[in-house]
């Protein structure tokens, strides 16, 4: 086919959100012949999701934006098992109540992505517990077991990689995939949900879930997954190292969440730009287009994007001032010291370098004791190196507690 012709498949791949399907052109139809709903599982192992979920969640966004029912489902039923998908170990098994806090506070973060209600394009928020808590185990067996291929599941790369890695895998964390794939076919059956989305990893998982909806009832269903997000450099999505980039405010204040987005690399910018704003994507490439220190403006805009859809627009513009107050010209310039330094150097020693400390046997402290922060991140290994990478329009922030900082510029 030349391209997708119903808008949500347009955007969807000219923005990167697709990375397979299970069949392209029949999706594309139905798509275009009327609203689809689609669904996305979040299992519920923390309080809060963190920027490697964020993905899922545009493309449930972008289901809305384009006509279509976006399906939130909560693993309230499958935290119970826990997913093995390409994890060394299993996860620690929850209790009912600890499943019930983390989902009020992922419940936070959906609330500020996605219309809830009654429409034919209102999201809907559903949890597996409603029909897996209530499976009689024997019937389970006889009734969905008998459609999977245990040769078929072994050759799963969830699987297989912690059974080639000689790692543990519970009989428990084994049942997965049946469960999952039940989530679809008992989502098709009760509201129609006829499209099952997931990361790259979920590959496996949604063909499944596909496969058990037409054997068990002869039903059309779809599978559409998001390619893995890594940084230009390599580096996993959301990881920082100062931990998981939270999108609860409780968990991560605007402005820290501003700032990740403001260091992005420059190799991501426009694509970043694609996948994590709803700029037009004519706006996103001259954006992206950018160089040298222009590219920092186009960096703004993304950060500033980027929060305003999660936090909302007041939440960012406030984060991108305090940002410009801090490291451009102006205020930051009277208030701020400077030191210039050779980069590479570990925080230890521009500590040191910048006389915020008597020794770098006091650094090494105030890094242990959480005291020090770069860019307003906490800094949790004094050997920490500050390089080229860290500085925003020509500096880096170094921050001793809350009122001692300093400026690092290259000299």
């Amino acid at each position: 086919m030349s391209g997708p012709e119903s808008e949500f498949l347009r955007q969807a791949q000219e923005r990167g959100y697709v990375h397979q399907v299970t069949d392209l052109a029949a999706l594309d139809a139905k798509l275009k012949a009327g609203p689809v709903a689609g669904y996305i599982g979040f299992d519920c192992t923390a309080d809060s999701l963190h920027v490697g979920s964020l993905l899922q969640i545009m493309l449930l966004r972008l289901m809305q934006r384009t006509g279509h029912r976006p399906v939130v489902l909560m693993g309230g039923g499958t935290t119970k098992v826990g997913d093995p998908s390409f994890r060394d170990e299993a996860r620690p098994l929850l209790d009912d109540a600890a499943i019930e806090r983390n989902k009020a506070g992922i419940r936070k973060v959906f609330d500020a992505f996605l219309q809830f209600g009654e429409g034919p394009t209102d999201a809907m928020m559903l949890d597996n517990a409603e029909w897996l808590d209530e499976l009689r185990y024997i019937p389970f067996l006889r009734d969905v077991g008998r459609h999977f291929s245990v040769n078929r599941m072994l050759t799963m790369e969830s699987v297989k990689l912690r059974l080639e890695r000689e790692q543990n895998l519970t009989f428990l964390e084994f049942n997965y995939m049946l469960l999952q794939s039940y989530d679809f076919a008992e989502l098709r059956r009760r509201y129609g949900v006829a499209m099952q989305m997931g990361g790259s990893d979920q590959w496996g998982n949604i063909v499944m879930g596909v496969e058990l909806c037409r054997r068990m009832d002869g039903a059309e269903a779809f599978g559409l997954t998001t390619p893995l997000i890594t940084t230009a450099s390599g580096a996993k999505m959301g990881k920082t190292a100062s931990g998981a980039v939270w999108l609860n405010a409780e968990k991560l204040s605007p402005y820290d969440y501003w700032q990740f987005w403001r260091n992005t690399e420059d190799g991501d910018v426009e694509r970043f730009l694609a996948l994590f704003t709803e700029l037009p994507m004519a706006e996103v490439r001259r954006l992206g287009a950018l160089t040298g220190a222009e590219i920092n403006e186009a960096k703004k805009v993304l950060a500033t994007e980027a929060t305003a859809l999660l936090h909302g627009r007041a939440a960012a513009e406030t984060a991108a001032e305090t940002a410009r107050r801090a490291f451009e010209q102006g205020e930051a310039a009277e208030t701020l010291p400077s030191i210039a330094h050779a980069l590479p150097a570990t925080v230890v020693d521009l500590l040191a370098a910048a006389k915020l400390v008597a020794s770098k046997g006091e650094a090494r402290r105030l890094v242990a004791q959480n005291g020090v922060r770069l860019n307003d991140a906490p800094v949790t290994d004094p050997q920490q190196a500050v390089t080229a990478v860290d500085l925003r329009d020509g500096a880096a922030k170094l921050s001793l507690g809350r009122k001692r900082h300093v400026l690092v510029r290259v000299p």
